[in-house]
């Protein structure tokens, strides 16, 4: 049975690439059939970081949004989209249009929604917004991102984060623990994936120092772990 994972959150800067890559390592540590999406047209992040794993789709298409289902069809395997900010609207108009929810309980075809969200008043209000709207339409998975502060008590204010025991689709929060910055920022400057970013030590490749590397494989795997107990609900 595949798996759709929609990884977004409407405010820009809130770590949705950094999330859509610790998942999409996450898939290939652990052998899961996984085919990557990314939607940002104008900063590709995933593409750049996996991409053997990644292909590009225009949410101002219905033609390429489409290959989300295809792909969930044709293939037994998790499917993540990387969304950039301020897509709500595109997505909502292919869901509703198309009646995609209605067709992925027909077809057997899984849904999931990982919101990041930073500490800021706007990610409340966006998250808020976002709960309303698709209510309990399919599982949302919160991912509070320390890398982008440490009060998250607005967020986890929310009535419908107070009472998450919804009547079907289930709903989750969760942290994203904050990277040392100068090894984060080192990272995406060399553009090296998590696995690389921990392993790779090849003295013809720029690569990170040793303590970085343990810092970035302590890291990985602490999320990994979350992600790992997450998973395991859907």
């Amino acid at each position: 049975m595949s798996m759709i994972h929609f990884v977004g959150g409407e405010k820009g800067g809130v770590g949705k690439s950094v999330l859509s890559r610790l998942l999409s390592q996450y898939f290939l540590d652990n052998a899961m059939p996984y085919i990557g999406l990314d939607a940002d047209q104008s900063h590709p992040t995933l593409s750049r970081y996996y991409l053997d794993y990644t292909r590009p789709i225009n949410l101002d298409h219905f033609e390429s949004i489409d290959q989300i289902m295809e792909l969930a069809l044709e293939n037994d395997c998790n499917i993540l989209i990387d969304l950039p900010a301020q897509s709500e609207r595109f997505l909502d108009r292919w869901i509703e249009e198309n009646g995609v929810i209605e067709m992925c309980e027909e077809m057997g075809i899984k849904l999931a929604y990982w919101y990041a969200v930073d500490s800021g008043p706007d990610s409340v209000k966006l998250l808020d917004n976002f709960l309303t709207k698709y209510n309990d339409q399919f599982t949302v998975l919160v991912a509070k991102n320390q890398g982008r502060g440490s009060d998250f008590s607005n967020i986890e204010a929310l009535p419908q984060l107070q009472n998450s025991d919804r009547e079907s689709m289930p709903l989750y929060q969760f942290y994203i623990p904050a990277l040392h910055t100068s090894t984060m920022q080192k990272i995406e400057k060399l553009g090296l994936s998590f696995w690389a970013a921990a392993n790779l030590k090849d003295s013809e490749v720029e690569h990170l120092g040793i303590m970085e590397r343990q810092r970035s494989k302590v890291w990985v795997n602490k999320v990994h772990q979350t992600l790992g107990v997450l998973l395991s609900y859907l």
